[in-house]
């Protein structure tokens, strides 16, 4: 979860708070469950690109993958290494490594599955990015990319009451606002990251539309039954048109064809 100028432990406070919540667990429970069912059952070697306080870390880890997480703020790296120590059963197969998506320093193929969760979304374009990360994917492996989706631009301002924003980034078609940690963020089509997955010789596999209709709930501290209620209603929303294209964040997947 890191930009090339910016220090995310600053906010490392608020985004912890934010992944313990309602929206936050939407976000890792929807594309926890799709990068598991991708992978099967066999144990697999996955790196975690902008790790952040290790949250995917943590849960690829717990059903028996080997999991390499990159991290360019030594804060939230830091957090990331508490967590993982506080669960020793997991710890001897989980790697922690300070590293940028620029400059990942593993051969090509190295992974079963890389995974890149909310991080392109605060760096300036994705091409250069999805390029890095793509030439990590081994054979039948997959890449996982997460970010804002540039089709729903709009419609967390709109359905919050700031029907002014709302109207600017409609009319401006403008996908580039500021996101839950007061940062900017800048959005992505599903069009244009499954173009660039196949530009890098990956196969598209279905997109997916995260936080469909919680978005602009900031506050909301479901009770666990209703929290399990809503993940439902939103993880078959999240496949099916025309909901998925009103999602916060797309969740694109591709897939590198397995060598005969």
């Amino acid at each position: 979860m890191s930009t090339a100028s910016s220090d995310f432990a600053a906010v490392g406070t608020g985004y912890a708070a934010y992944s313990r919540g309602g929206r936050g667990r939407l976000r890792h429970d929807i594309t926890a469950r799709r990068v598991l069912a991708e992978l099967g059952d066999r144990p697999a070697r996955i790196l975690d690109v902008g790790c952040g306080d290790g949250e995917m870390v943590l849960r690829l880890a717990a059903v028996g993958h080997q999991v390499t997480g990159v991290e360019k703020s030594p804060g939230m790296l830091a957090s990331a290494a508490e967590r993982v120590a506080a669960t020793p059963e997991i710890a001897e197969r989980v790697t922690l490594t300070e590293g940028d998506i620029h400059h990942l320093p593993y051969d090509d193929g190295a992974f079963d599955a890389v995974v890149c969760h909310g991080v392109v979304m605060y760096l300036p374009d994705s091409v250069a990015p999805v390029a890095h990360l793509a030439r990590l994917v081994a054979p039948g492996g997959i890449l996982s990319i997460l970010t804002k989706n540039a089709l729903a631009v709009g419609m967390r301002e709109a359905l919050s009451g700031d029907y002014a924003a709302a109207r600017a980034q409609i009319e401006s078609r403008q996908a580039v606002s500021v996101g839950n940690l007061g940062i900017v963020t800048r959005g992505d089509t599903p069009a244009h990251l499954d173009q660039l997955a196949e530009a890098n010789g990956l196969r598209p596999l279905p997109w997916q539309g995260v936080r469909i209709f919680h978005d602009h709930l900031t506050d909301w501290a479901p009770s666990e039954e209703e929290y399990q209620a809503a993940l439902e209603a939103e993880w078959v929303a999240s496949s099916r048109d025309p909901y998925r294209w009103l999602g916060r964040l797309v969740h694109t997947v591709a897939r590198r064809e397995a060598t005969s």
